[in-house]
């Protein structure tokens, strides 16, 4: 049984349609007669039937599994508008509408229900319930159709592949395609180096690896300063972006090793084995290429914590590494458990052969990683000298935020405009509201109005949330006054995790004790400690798996150290970030003595919020 009844229309006014062409591909769109063939049968029917043709919706290449369609979306848009531009959508077949029976019912009924119909003009149906079955059944046929299609085309473009050809998309940067072989009517095509841009992909191994002059190795957003800061251009000539780079450091094309068919066209990850490595000439060494993964994988920030380290009762745990070989700090107890200390967990399992590190009683470096946040960090002078650069960004962000909303008005602003002349223009009897080129520039700055108007209450909305709120002098004392409330409390759990959102890291060596940070999250906290009166915030969470049938402290996957091609074999630990050195110092206060350690002048600023010096 129809959803919806018959639509009746008043015999003696012609109905109104609205032509929907399409196929597939741009090339169809250049080459292919079926558009001119789908218009010139569509104006026949029109007229065949007494239909009032209004306007033509062409779609030159996109495809029908989904609804990602500039004019489809602009058809549905008029079609559903109140009143609709048009009673009836006329398209060649219904496979031109949709290939998918889901979204093809949806869109089918959302016409129905604004008093629109949607025909075929060779799959003519009627509005009784066989025909509505048809077709849906129709609609099923499509859809299968459509993915049998798909599969035939993956398994050929799979099969040019491994036979080493190039499959028609954009080369990657430094690469060019050149045609390699002719078959039959068909080129085929395969990768060679371009001479022109060759060299810029090897400048930035290079700068990864080794650096420009004596600044050592560069990390992505250092390489893309030196790149655009010395007029290196993109391909295109554009200037050079965090991503791009990161790509180019990471795609195995480079060592001559091209990934074909790694991603569905949702961007889900692919099983290795439906993956085609193509041979193409390599840019640079694999070594090189290693050497470089494993330095940006020691600079990954994106290490989650177990939830044993995140939720667990001690203070520094997971937070607490070895100043010697980077392993993390565990616990260690001592007369039955009447002592806790922090001991390197390598020179636990391996004995000094695989580490010299100390131990520190438990208590004694709680008190001082404690101590000296509370008087280095929480000063709201300090803080307030440290955050001045972040703060300075985020002033700028939010100028550049409404600079934006008031382009957006005026916009929306320029657009109403046009629109009452037009209206004047319609009253005055200068234009006529029946010209289809003026009803559609009319919907058209109808829809430029509204989505400007939607944006820049979006922006607006977004600028005056809490966490876009200016940074007081008295947020600040607040914060600091809070935050030392709370990393004095208690209760362990929720003073770790306070102390947590201040400082990621303690290392411990023999002779100094170092406490860092970020600017950023420590920015966050604040922000967030004024919307919800908290300063634990960021703290990774996650519920914790069963493990069956394997050892809960795996004994793969060691992880490198700052030194290249050097790894550890910690025990159940993820790897460590590498030391972060560029800051300011926190005070040049003169040390005070804590029991066998002097406290001394810190940095903080991506980071190192104090220093403890071991006595001589």
């Amino acid at each position: 049984m129809n959803v919806h009844s018959p639509i009746v229309h008043n015999p003696n006014v012609a109905l109104r349609a609205a032509l929907y062409l399409r196929v597939s591909t741009t090339r169809q769109a250049e080459h292919d007669v079926s558009i001119p063939d789908q218009k010139r049968q569509g104006e026949a029917y029109c007229q065949e039937r007494g239909y009032q043709l209004v306007e033509t919706f062409v779609e030159p290449g996109n495809s029908a599994t989904n609804d990602r369609r500039p004019e489809f979306q602009r058809m549905i848009e008029a079609a559903t508008a109140k009143p609709a531009s048009f009673d009836v959508v006329v398209v060649h077949s219904f496979s031109r509408f949709f290939r998918d029976e889901f979204e093809m019912e949806y869109y089918y009924r959302k016409l129905a229900k604004n008093g629109v119909k949607l025909v075929s003009i060779t799959q003519e149906l009627g509005d009784d319930p066989i025909h509505d079955m048809m077709r849906r059944i129709m609609s099923l046929f499509d859809e299968y159709q459509s993915k049998e299609n798909a599969k035939h085309v993956l398994r050929a473009l799979k099969e040019n592949a491994r036979q080493g050809f190039w499959n028609g998309s954009l080369p990657p940067i430094g690469y060019r395609v050149v045609a390699a072989e002719q078959r039959g009517a068909k080129v085929k095509k395969k990768l060679e180096i371009d001479p022109l841009h060759a060299d810029t992909i090897r400048l930035i191994y290079r700068l990864a690896l080794e650096g420009a002059g004596s600044s050592g190795q560069m990390g992505v957003k250092a390489i893309v300063k030196y790149l655009n800061g010395k007029g290196i251009f993109t391909r295109d000539g554009g200037r050079w972006g965090i991503g791009q780079v990161h790509r180019i450091l990471t795609r195995r094309t480079y060592i001559g090793e091209h990934r074909f068919n790694r991603r569905s066209k949702k961007g889900e990850v692919k099983p290795e084995d439906e993956v085609i490595t193509v041979q193409v000439p390599a840019l640079v060494e694999r070594e090189t290429f290693d050497t470089v993964q494993q330095l940006l994988q020691a600079r990954n920030p994106k290490v989650e914590l177990p939830a044993r380290v995140v939720i667990g009762p001690t203070l520094l745990t997971g937070i607490c590494y070895c100043g010697n070989c980077g392993g993390a700090m565990t616990i260690r107890t001592g007369k039955g458990g009447r002592y806790r200390y922090y001991a390197c967990s390598i020179k636990a399992r391996q004995g000094e052969t695989g580490c010299k590190g100390r131990a520190i009683p438990m208590d004694k470096l709680d008190r001082m990683v404690v101590g000296h946040i509370e008087e280095r960090l929480l000063d709201p002078d300090r803080l307030e000298e440290l955050l001045g650069t972040v703060l300075g960004r985020r002033d700028d962000q939010a100028e550049r935020r409404r600079q934006h909303i008031a382009e957006l008005e005026r916009r929306a602003t320029e657009s109403e405009l046009r629109l009452k002349r037009l209206y004047d223009a319609i009253e005055a009897g200068v234009a006529d509201l029946d010209d289809p080129a003026l009803k559609e520039r009319i919907a058209g700055l109808k829809v430029i109005r509204d989505q400007a108007r939607a944006d820049a209450d979006r922006a607006q909305a977004l600028l005056d949330s809490p966490g876009h709120s200016a940074i007081t002098p008295a947020m600040i004392r607040g914060f600091a006054r809070r935050a030392r409330e709370r990393i004095r409390g208690t209760e362990g759990g929720y003073r770790r995790d306070h102390l947590r959102s201040l400082a990621q890291r303690v290392e411990v060596a023999d002779d100094a004790i170092r406490i860092m940070g970020s600017k950023t999250e420590l920015l966050r906290t604040l922000i967030a400690g004024q919307v919800r009166a908290s300063a634990a915030v960021g703290v990774p969470r996650r519920v914790p798996g069963w493990r069956r049938e394997r050892d809960s402290n795996p004994r793969n996957g060691f992880p490198f150290t700052r030194v290249p091609g050097v790894r550890l074999q910690p025990l159940g630990h993820l790897p460590s970030a590498p030391l972060m050195t560029a800051a300011r110092p926190i005070c040049k206060r003169a040390p005070t003595r804590i029991g066998a350690f002097s406290q001394l002048s810190g940095k903080y600023g991506d980071f190192d919020v104090s220093r403890a010096s071991r006595r001589a």
